[in-house]
């Protein structure tokens, strides 16, 4: 590929309220900014290079300094030296790290695989999760026709306003009639609304009584914005990070957390080693538009279209029988969305599945 083709960065704020959204770059030409306000409704557009590895979250209820070196209050929030609630990056508004915890992630790694033909991606709960979060695929003149109900990844785990109710097994939102975009369909409102264990709860409610965690938690109201920790954010031990002696994906298995998170947003990475279950891997090509707060349900494209995204990472494109009998079946996606085809992305070697783990860990742990 020539190394003067650049990929569109696109980054959308569907929310109700102004965010603040991060980029890292770990490798390639970044968009040239590592931090910006983004007020609702806005659509921001960049370019990155086409080998370009990183990372993207949203920041929440910022207050900066006029030049955006530090927060407004000396002591920032709640007097630990942040500017935001969420997602901070050491209280600037130009990010030079990852954002700190917890903090819903969109990572890719735009030249991956042999000799770079193909693109990862993910949603990552690693990092906890603070905000509804979508990637959608924006097809290039020269690629291959790829369907959007393939590509396009949602998690939403917030209540209120963003989840399609009552349950459905698909939608058109970011898809279209022709390709149903097959969802989530169990996870109600009001779960969605309880769904992280109560101690991970970056801000929990007054317990009243003895101030002992109850779980479940008494019924006990929860605000609708409520940033939730992973596991191993929030105690960093060995067998929620995976490392140590838990380096070894035979060792390491989900925690509460990460089964908590992978009910509400089966699409997205809840642990160190759930590459196989959260990795979408396409040929290289084409642009990227992060959303926050995309609207409709989680997605649960994975699980439903594991053949055929294997089939595409091996062969580059999308065979004719596929689009008419699977993708475009909607009999076909709702059966397979709820019953639950196999769950693996891609047909990858291990090497290349360590490799993956590599880049991704490094994002993950390094920054």
């Amino acid at each position: 590929m020539s190394e003067t083709y650049v990929v569109p960065l696109k980054v959308t704020n569907n929310c109700g309220e102004t965010l603040w959204p991060g980029i890292a770059t770990q490798h390639g030409v970044g968009p040239g900014t590592g931090g910006f306000v983004l007020d609702p409704g806005r659509t921001v557009g960049f370019n990155v290079s086409w080998d370009w590895q990183g990372r993207l979250w949203g920041r929440t209820n910022c207050s900066f300094n006029d030049d955006g070196s530090g927060p407004a209050n000396l002591n920032g929030v709640d007097g630990n030296g942040a500017a935001c609630t969420t997602g901070d990056c050491f209280g600037k508004l130009d990010c030079e790290f990852t954002g700190a915890t917890p903090c819903t992630l969109a990572e890719f790694n735009l030249w991956g695989g042999v000799e770079g033909r193909q693109t990862f991606y993910d949603i990552s709960l690693v990092d906890g999760y603070n905000l509804p979060l979508g990637v959608v695929y924006l097809p290039a003149p020269n690629t291959s026709f790829i369907p959007p109900n393939l590509v396009n990844a949602a998690c939403i785990a917030t209540r209120g306003g963003y989840l399609a109710e009552p349950p459905r097994r698909s939608g058109t939102v970011y898809g279209n009639s022709s390709f149903p975009v097959p969802w989530e369909s169990r996870v109600r409102d009001a779960d969605v609304a309880r769904w992280c264990p109560w101690d991970l709860q970056s801000r929990p409610p007054t317990k009243p009584g003895d101030g002992v965690f109850p779980y479940p938690d008494d019924d006990i109201e929860r605000p609708v914005f409520d940033p939730c920790r992973s596991a191993c954010a929030a105690h960093g031990r060995p067998e929620d990070c995976c490392t140590g002696a838990y380096a070894d994906a035979d060792r390491c298995t989900p925690s509460l957390y990460s089964r908590a998170a992978k009910r509400v947003c089966p699409d997205a990475y809840s642990f160190a080693f759930d590459d196989q279950t959260s990795t979408f891997i396409i040929p290289s090509g084409g642009g990227w538009e992060v959303v926050f707060c995309p609207r409709g349900r989680s997605t649960n494209i994975l699980r439903t279209f594991g053949d055929q995204l294997r089939a595409l990472a091996a062969s580059g494109a999308v065979s004719r029988d596929a689009l008419a009998r699977e993708l475009g079946n909607l009999t076909y996606i709702e059966e397979h969305s709820t019953s639950g085809g196999t769950a693996t992305a891609a047909p990858v070697s291990v090497a290349r599945v360590v490799g993956l783990a590599v880049v991704l860990g490094l994002l993950l742990l390094t920054w």
